[in-house]
C-alpha cells in the first residue's frame, strides 16, 4: 500500500477537485437557469485534470530520486486514473445527491426542450445517476490513460538528463 502511496494521494485530491468544480458548476448557474453552456463549460475541468496529473507525476518523479521513465509515469498515471475510475461512483452520487439534486430534472428538461432527446423517459435514460456513475468511472479511466501517457512523455528523465 506504501508503494502506492503517491497515486493513492492525487487520486484522493482529483476527486476532491472534481467535488469543487461540480460545487462551482452549480454555483454559475450551469445545473439551472444557465444548462445550455454546461456540456462545453464542464469540459474546463479538464485542464484541472491535466494540472493534477502533471503535479501527480512530478512528485512521484521526485520520489523516485529525480528520475523517471515514459513507463514509470505512465504506469503511476494509470493507477491514478483506476482508483478515480473505482471512486466515481461515490463522487457521482455526492454529485447528485448533496450538491446538485436538481441537476438530472434539469437535464432532461432541457435536452428534451433543444431536440437531443425526443421524450423526457428517452432523456431519462441518459440522465440518471446509474448511467453517470458508468460513464465517470469508464470516462475517467479512458482520460487519465491518455492524460498519463502524454504527461509522461514530458516528464520522464534518464539519469543523463536528470
Amino acid at each position: 500500500m506504501k508503494k502506492y502511496a503517491t497515486e493513492i494521494k492525487w487520486a484522493l485530491i482529483f476527486c476532491a477537485a472534481a467535488l469543487v468544480w461540480m460545487v462551482f458548476e452549480k454555483a454559475m448557474g450551469w445545473h439551472g437557469p444557465k444548462i445550455e453552456k454546461h456540456p462545453y463549460m464542464t469540459n474546463i475541468f479538464g485542464l484541472v485534470a491535466i494540472v493534477i496529473y502533471v503535479l501527480a507525476l512530478r512528485e512521484k518523479r521526485e520520489k523516485l530520486g529525480g528520475q523517471m521513465t515514459w513507463k514509470q509515469g505512465f504506469m503511476s498515471g494509470l493507477i491514478i486514473s483506476i482508483i478515480v475510475g473505482l471512486l466515481s461512483p461515490v463522487t457521482q452520487w455526492i454529485t447528485h445527491a448533496l450538491i446538485s439534486p436538481e441537476y438530472f430534472s434539469n437535464a432532461i428538461a432541457y435536452s428534451v426542450e433543444v431536440g437531443y432527446h425526443d421524450s423526457p423517459e428517452a432523456a431519462a435514460e441518459y440522465f440518471n445517476l446509474q448511467s453517470y456513475m458508468m460513464q465517470g468511472g469508464i470516462g475517467a479511466i479512458i482520460m487519465g490513460v491518455v492524460t498519463s501517457a502524454v504527461v509522461a512523455i514530458f516528464l520522464k528523465r534518464s539519469p543523463e538528463t536528470a
